[in-house]
């Protein structure tokens, strides 16, 4: 099906006679396209914490947990990750999650007068 992508087609012929009118044993060929509808996935965005000299360790393993349900473990990982290396992915979400995450975060750490730093990138 030459160019057809992401449709099917259906060719149907027939013959047969009506009793009614004029179209006395009419013959015709149909055809009927089916379209599969390409819904496109939504870009992702990853969640990162930054790392600062003042944001208590227990804290960030506290957001963690909170906002993205990380284990305990899997949270300390991450914090660790963050304080080591200047940087750490929390998760990757679509664009509306990611930021409401990223505003999540950020409330919660000026609330408790911490100067923590969320951030996303498109993936």
């Amino acid at each position: 099906m030459g160019g057809q992508s992401g449709s099917d087609q259906i060719f149907i012929t027939g013959s047969g006679s009506r009793s009614e009118g004029g179209d006395d044993n009419r013959t015709g060929t149909a055809i009927i396209t089916k379209t599969k509808p390409r819904t496109k996935r939504p870009n992702l965005y990853r969640v990162l914490l930054l790392n600062d000299d003042y944001t208590p360790m227990e804290f960030v393993v506290l957001v963690l947990e909170r906002f993205f349900n990380k284990s305990r473990e899997d949270a300390t990982r991450i914090m660790l990750h963050v304080h080591q290396n200047g940087v750490g992915e929390c998760g990757i979400f679509t664009y509306e999650v990611a930021e409401t995450k990223v505003t999540q975060v950020m409330d919660f750490a000026r609330k408790h007068q911490h100067p923590l730093q969320c951030v996303m990138e498109k993936k």
